[in-house]
C-alpha cells in the first residue's frame, strides 16, 4: 500500500472507532441500484462523466443511429430508399430533440438538417 493509502486507511479506522459513521442518512438500508449496472467496468467512469455533464446513454444511442442513417443516405443511390431513410432520420432527430427538451436543452438540429441537405445538393 502506498503512503496516501495508508494515511487514508488510518483516518477511516479512527473515524469508525470514534463513531463518526454512526447514524448516517440511509444507515441500515440497501444501497441504491447502480444505473450503470450493465456497462463494462472500464467504461463506467466515462459514462458517469457524461451523465454528470447532462448526457444519457439513450441520447448517445440515438445520436449514433442518426449518424449511421446520415452515412447511409450519402452512400445510397436509390431515390426511394433515400426518401425512406430521410423519413427515418427525421423521426430520430425528433426523438433526440425530445430527449434533450426533457432536460430543457434547446436544439436547432432540425433547422440545420434542412440547410445541410441544400448545401450538399449544391456541392454534389
Amino acid at each position: 500500500m502506498d503512503k496516501f493509502g495508508g494515511i487514508s486507511e488510518e483516518r477511516i479506522l479512527k473515524a469508525y472507532e470514534e463513531g463518526e459513521f454512526d447514524n448516517l442518512p440511509g444507515m441500515g438500508k440497501p444501497l441504491p441500484k447502480d444505473s450503470l449496472e450493465g456497462i463494462p467496468d472500464n467504461l463506467k467512469m466515462a459514462y458517469r462523466i457524461m451523465k454528470n455533464a447532462g448526457y444519457s446513454p439513450d441520447e448517445m444511442d440515438v445520436k449514433k443511429e442518426i449518424m449511421t442513417i446520415e452515412d447511409l443516405i450519402r452512400k445510397t443511390e436509390d431515390e426511394m430508399e433515400v426518401k425512406g431513410l430521410k423519413r427515418k432520420l427525421n423521426e430520430k432527430i425528433l426523438h433526440y430533440n425530445s430527449l434533450l427538451s426533457k432536460k430543457r436543452i434547446k436544439t436547432n438540429s432540425s433547422v440545420f438538417k434542412q440547410y445541410e441537405s441544400k448545401i450538399e445538393k449544391k456541392f454534389f
